[in-house]
């Protein structure tokens, strides 16, 4: 398939605005049982949302570059009982006004309204809605049968792993400036989700590497002849078919980003992070772990369109 570059960055742009406000809801549920000291900083939880609610914002926006008539874009919303991509356009402006309540029960000190704290509702409902965006936006790919590399459960653990260890790197390079208390909290938070990132993703490579496909140019064209050979695509240049099913790179491509990926997202911000963390806080090293870490999602979010074998290129093969 051929990557889009609003999709990478609604994809990856959500997942950080989502891991964020977790790792924020967080550390509100310790330290109401106890296990850690909440911050005490008063901008923590608004400001955090405000930056959760941005990157949510900008990729919310990102999608919209995907549309033909984006004025259509609320129509989106019709097929909601069968289709998982009507059911995130709707859970993620749900999700989004949970995050502002969020923030906003914070800045206004709903902690005690008639003997409840209404942020920890706000939260929880935030943290079910969060959960069920990592899932719609999976399944949107997951459930297509068709497309081998995609179709495992793997794609919806994977976009929840890499959307929370993405997120939680941020919180952290987030709470060495405004909360640098919690950042050995967030730091292993991140740690550990970005390992089991690694393992999902290791996983799904692997998985992807054996699979065999189900058709082939005989059944693509409906001919049983043993020997096929396509001498020409039945066109003088390319089409909607050719341009949008197909990346168009080279093999020599594909590894190369496929390494560069497995690099920048994993053993880079770790190594980063932990450098961050010994001896005191750096800011500027958890910074750039994140940094590392989305631009290395990228190129893993690129890699993972591309590598998707639309079953139609059996038959659009070559221009000749």
């Amino acid at each position: 398939m051929r990557p889009a570059l609003s999709v990478i960055l609604l994809t990856t742009l959500l997942g950080v605005g989502q891991g964020l406000f977790a790792g924020l809801y967080t550390v509100q549920v310790f330290d109401r049982i106890g296990l850690i000291h909440g911050p005490t900083s008063a901008i923590f939880y608004p400001l955090g949302c405000a930056i959760a609610l941005a990157f949510l914002t900008v990729g919310l926006g990102a999608s919209f570059f995907h549309l033909g008539r984006p004025e259509r874009a609320w129509r989106a919303v019709a097929m909601w009982r069968t289709s998982w991509l009507s059911r995130e356009v709707i859970v993620l402006p749900a999700f989004m006004a949970c995050v502002f309540l969020y923030g906003l029960g914070h800045y206004s000190g709903w902690t005690q309204l008639a003997g409840l704290d209404a942020t920890l509702i706000i939260g929880a409902l935030g943290i079910v809605l969060c959960a069920l965006l990592f899932l719609c936006t999976g399944m949107i790919y997951a459930c297509l049968k068709f497309l081998q590399e995609w179709h495992t459960p793997l794609t919806v653990i994977n976009y929840l792993l890499f959307g929370s260890a993405s997120g939680l790197m941020l919180a952290t390079a987030y709470a060495a400036i405004v909360e640098p208390a919690l950042v050995r909290f967030f730091g292993v938070w991140a740690a550990g989700f970005t390992l089991a990132a690694l393992l999902g993703r290791s996983a799904t490579l692997i998985r992807n590497a054996r699979l065999k496909p189900r058709s082939s140019l005989q059944t693509a064209i409906g001919v049983k002849h043993p020997r096929i050979v396509q001498s020409s695509q039945g066109a003088m240049g390319g089409s909607f078919n050719t341009r949008e099913f197909f990346h168009g790179m080279s093999s020599a491509w594909m590894r190369s980003v496929k390494w560069t990926f497995l690099l920048a997202v994993f053993p880079i911000p770790l190594a980063l992070l932990a450098a961050g963390l010994v001896g005191g806080v750096f800011p500027v090293l958890l910074a750039t772990a994140f940094l590392v870490q989305y631009a290395g999602l990228l190129a893993e979010r690129w890699f993972f369109f591309a590598q998707a074998n639309h079953p139609q290129n059996l038959y659009y093969q070559r221009i000749s």
